[in-house]
This record gives C-alpha cells, sequence and structure tokens, in this order.
C-alpha cells in the first residue's frame, strides 16, 4: 500500500453500526457461544428471530461470517449394545412412525457410551416422541440392566403414563433381559424393538445423541465421569428448553407440549 492510500484510508469516516444491529451482533455471538459453535445459519436465524430481531437467512449468514460464526463439522459414532441370543425379542411394532398424536403414546429409548479421562461412561435416555422431550434418563460407569431400569423409572415416576403405551428400543441385551422386560410389564408398557442394525427405526434418539456428541461434546476433555455427568444434564435441559426442532414447528420440546396442552384446554 502507498503512503498516501494508507493516509486517505485513515481520514475516512468510520462506519457507524446502529444499536439495534449492535445487539444483534451481541445476541448472535451470545446464541452460537451458548449452543457450543453448533447453530447453522438456519438455527441462529430462527433463534434470532426469537429473541425479536428481524433477520432473513441470508442476513444471519453474512452476520456469521463477519463475526467469524464457523460450526465444527459432525463426526460419526458407533453403536453400543449387542443383543444375548438368549434373549427373547419384540417385534418392531413402532414401524418409523416418529410423530405420535399425543404425549405419553409412545416412547423411545437408547444407550451410548462417552469418554471421559477415567474411563468409558453410558448413558441411557428415554424420549417421549410426541413432543421429543427426554424424560428420563441415566449416566454410568457400566452399561447394565440397572442403567436402562433407572432411566424408564424415572420417566415413569415423572409422567405416570396409562396402560398401552409403547416403548421402542434397540435388540441390546439391556432391553431384551428380563429383568427390563418384567418392568414394562409392570406397568403395561408394550415392547417394541428395532429390526437388526436398522439404526433408522430409532432415528429420534440417534440424532439426539448425534447432537449430544458431535454439538455439545465435540473437542470438550473431561478429566473425570463427574464432569461429564454434569455437563449431559446441562444437554439435556439446553435441548429440552432451548433447543429449537423443525419437527414441533421451530418449538423447544417444552414449549411445544405447552403450547399443545392451552390448545387442549380451550378445545
Amino acid at each position: 500500500m502507498s503512503r498516501s492510500a494508507f493516509y486517505d484510508w485513515l481520514e475516512r469516516p468510520a462506519k457507524v453500526i446502529r444499536e439495534e444491529e449492535l445487539n444483534m451482533y451481541r445476541a448472535a455471538r451470545q446464541l452460537f457461544k451458548r449452543s457450543r459453535g453448533s447453530l447453522g445459519s438456519r438455527q441462529l436465524c430462527k433463534k434470532l428471530r426469537e429473541a425479536g430481531f428481524k433477520v432473513g437467512r441470508y442476513r444471519t449468514r453474512s452476520i456469521m461470517r463477519k463475526l467469524k460464526l464457523v460450526v465444527v463439522q459432525r463426526q460419526a459414532y458407533k453403536v453400543t449394545t449387542k443383543r444375548k441370543h438368549t434373549d427373547s425379542v419384540a417385534d418392531n411394532l413402532l414401524g418409523q412412525q416418529f410423530n405420535p398424536k399425543q404425549e405419553n403414546l409412545v416412547w423411545a429409548g437408547d444407550v451410548t457410551y462417552l469418554r471421559t479421562n477415567q474411563g468409558w461412561m453410558y448413558l441411557a435416555i428415554v424420549m417421549d416422541l410426541y413432543s421429543r422431550r427426554v424424560i428420563g434418563w441415566s449416566i454410568s460407569g457400566r452399561m447394565t440392566v440397572d442403567l436402562v431400569e433407572r432411566a424408564l423409572q424415572m420417566s415413569i415416576n415423572i409422567r405416570q403414563p396409562k396402560a398401552g403405551l409403547m416403548f421402542h428400543s434397540d435388540r441390546g441385551s439391556q432391553y431384551t433381559s428380563g429383568r427390563f422386560n418384567r418392568l414394562l410389564s409392570k406397568h403395561k408398557i408394550i415392547a417394541s424393538m428395532s429390526s437388526v442394525g436398522a439404526c433408522l427405526d430409532n432415528a429420534v434418539v440417534e440424532r439426539f445423541f448425534g447432537s449430544l456428541k458431535n454439538e455439545w461434546l465435540l473437542n470438550i476433555v473431561h478429566l473425570t465421569r463427574e464432569t461429564m455427568k454434569l455437563d449431559v444434564e446441562e444437554y439435556i435441559r439446553y435441548y429440552n428448553h432451548e433447543r429449537l426442532h423443525t419437527t414441533l414447528g421451530d418449538l423447544t420440546p417444552i414449549n411445544y407440549e405447552k403450547l399443545q396442552s392451552q390448545v387442549s384446554s380451550c378445545a
């Protein structure tokens, strides 16, 4: 650059940023940071609109470039559970019908693994497919029947479902065990299981695990099992209360349930 060009640049008036635009930049940074760098332009645009800003996706992309908000790429993960051939399995009653008409009609569960510097941890969850809300979970250093039982029992205690509820899972040994099936029978819950090696049969829960690992925990090193447990519980709160779901009309699971409850009470 020539000397004259440099001094010409110095004398140019600085660009004035309107207060509303500055507030939008601040909100974008905060929302992106809260999501641990997982919000793409589509979801960030929705969150900014939810916060009261008038913004489109093209503008959101420009803001992300200006603020250098770059989404980290997802990584693949593997399946954890296998069935003991001596255990019985249930038919796939769900058949990839992931949108029941009301809550407590279909729950789905699964187990995944989490790495810490103290060793592996295992997370079992139960999700109500109606609202995509995680209603029960359990995390432990051992992948046992107790793990999935605690997650289901937590869900039962919270929801108090009526007889005839369907619970869908894979064919892992924890879910095909006699103990777990006795718990289902005790509460008159009908078992449904995915086909062998068909992860799409439980796609909604698999998607939750993918979001947890590749949006929330990616590049985070947990030194202890306790900090991992606390962080997973924080993500479940974020997922239920803050994360927008396209399937739910860009609502969070909690807000979707509240809205449907209000509609039902007015009907």
